[in-house]
């Protein structure tokens, strides 16, 4: 017997989840009241257990898709031995329908990994190997990169990669399979062409289907390079919203993405007259949007290639960066405030104990882990600064996730947190901002470590400059700008006479948010900050 299992009703306002986790994959034994997945709603995330006992069947609805309350996510079998055979079936016809067949062994499918609770999509940036080659357990085979972490993927088993089925600077959604390996035993062989008998017969049974049945209006949406999620594809059916239509509304999700919110509004628009006429230009691309947020109303001048002239394409993390930089500008109202920080007490410190920190723990000694700790007790004295806007809603977190930003060559930026930094002595955030830069110039960093940051630090001083005004990093609403640590002469009161003494200075500025956080309260964060430098407690370290 098959047994539906259902998106629940968390809640009488709560029309629709998100499935952030299978615990199960298709074909597994389950038992009754065992967690096979978890979901998010806008009130709670929770786990579901499974109904009864049996086989999953099958999987509809995969990891970060949302559907609405009561709709089929899965199926379990409570007939072990006919599931099975469903599951086995499916997998041959799969493999039927592949480029490749395997003969004596087993293809193993390698999906584009989820990144991250809010990734759809990644982009294959490197191949580590070509069709044919064999590959290793845990071996790097490519290099993907979304718009929250670049990483490097590693094989799931030994074997031979027999196909590659997305290219190089090709964006595919989560989950989609972008190669198979054989696994050792197997052989892998071209298939043959579909005969020509098979082709007709199947040709002339669509043929008859097509007379038999009554053509539905559906939005058809196979030849467009821009993803619709099951819900918006749901809604777009009932509601007889065709293909150009879907194509002409201009979504506010995550690259342009047509959210639930956009397509209703959509309907509600034309049922009232005010929708737009549908546009015939090229699906969109995540390129598109991109290029779409940074233009303006000013016309800019083409470029093309000639003497003097060379035309670079930007990579794909520079495209994203680009996107947050202008999304965050047009996001919050940036206002900067900068203030001189005298690092004397400090910098001695470091001069007279770097060696033994160094030959003792391995710990090099900078300025930044201190800078950290100043800013942290400065957040827990004024936590607006350590929140963010929902609507007309403060979102105070109770936590400091503290993101330090780190430059990546040839010309990227990522923001790794320290998590829970706030439960850190000074210590351990030094060690935690060592491994972190290593992860990030090494390429492995997980989704947790560049999530849910609540407050960022920026070291542009390590390149020497003396202070800038930096773009507060997406939903935060203050970022921190670090500037070089440099002698100079500077005013200072001795016995109650004025003189002149040369210092080690340095310059903090403060973007902040002003829709939340005015002159005064940045102004008092960052004195803080200051306070604390000045009169560190070298115990402590």
């Amino acid at each position: 017997m098959k047994v539906d299992v259902v998106m629940p009703k968390m809640g009488e306002s709560v029309n629709e989840g998100t499935i952030i986790k299978w615990h199960k994959k298709k074909g597994d034994k389950v038992e009754k009241d065992e967690i096979i997945f978890e979901i998010s709603t806008d009130k709670v995330d929770t786990e579901i257990p499974s109904p009864e006992n049996g086989v999953l069947a099958d999987i509809k609805a995969f990891e970060n898709e949302t559907v609405e309350a009561g709709a089929v996510v899965a199926i379990i079998e409570t007939d072990g031995e006919a599931a099975a055979e469903e599951v086995k079936s499916e997998q041959e016809k799969s493999k039927e329908e592949s480029s490749t067949t395997q003969v004596g062994g087993e293809l193993i499918d390698i999906p584009m990994p989820k990144m991250g609770e809010s990734v759809m999509e990644g982009t294959i940036i490197k191949w580590h190997k070509k069709e044919g080659d064999k590959v290793e357990k845990d071996e790097i085979i490519f290099e993907i990169s979304t718009d929250k972490v670049d990483t490097e993927v590693p094989a799931p088993e030994e074997g031979v990669l027999a196909e590659i089925l997305v290219s190089e600077n090709e964006t595919v959604e989560v989950g989609q399979t972008v190669a198979r390996i054989s696994k050792s035993g197997g052989i892998v062989k071209k298939k043959t062409e579909v005969k020509d008998e098979e082709s007709k017969s199947e040709q002339k049974k669509e043929e008859v289907k097509q007379t038999e049945k009554p053509v539905e209006k559906k939005t058809d949406v196979a030849s467009s390079d821009r993803f619709y999620s099951p819900l918006v594809m749901k809604i777009a059916n009932t509601e007889n919203v065709s293909y150009d239509e879907l194509e002409s509304i201009d979504g506010t999700g995550l690259n342009g993405r047509v959210t639930k919110n956009d397509i209703l509004k959509y309907i509600e628009d034309r049922k009232s007259g005010k929708a737009t006429a549908p546009r015939t230009q090229q699906p969109k691309k995540s390129s598109d949007v991109i290029q779409k947020s940074t233009s303006k109303e000013t016309s800019q001048p083409t470029w093309s290639a000639s003497e003097g002239v060379e035309i670079i394409p930007m990579d794909n993390i520079r495209q994203r960066i680009m996107y947050h930089m202008v999304n965050s500008r047009d996001t919050s109202v940036h206002v900067t405030a900068v203030l001189e920080v005298d690092m004397t007490k400090i910098h001695k410190f470091i001069q007279t104990n770097k060696q033994k920190y160094l030959e003792t723990e391995g710990l090099k000694l900078t300025y930044m882990p201190f800078i950290s700790y100043a800013v942290i007790k400065a957040l827990k004295e004024y936590p607006y600064i350590n929140a963010s806007i929902d609507g007309n809603n403060i979102v105070v977190k109770k936590y400091i996730n503290l993101g330090i930003a780190v430059a990546v060559e040839p010309n990227g930026l990522i923001v790794p947190n320290i998590k829970k930094a706030d439960e850190k002595n000074i210590r351990g955030i030094a060690k935690s901002m060592v491994e972190l830069s290593d992860k990030a110039r090494n390429k492995k960093l997980t989704p947790d470590d560049i999530m849910d940051g609540t407050f960022t630090i920026t070291n542009y001083g390590v390149f020497g400059s003396l202070f800038g005004t930096p773009i507060i990093n997406q939903p935060e609403v203050g970022i921190l700008g670090v500037g070089a640590v440099t002698k100079k002469p500077v005013a200072v009161e001795v016995d109650g006479v004025d003189t002149i003494a040369v210092k080690p200075m340095m310059y903090l500025s403060l973007s902040h948010d002003h829709r939340l956080v005015d002159g005064m309260l940045g102004g008092k964060f960052l004195l803080s900050i200051k306070n604390t430098l000045e009169n560190f407690d070298m115990s402590i370290f």
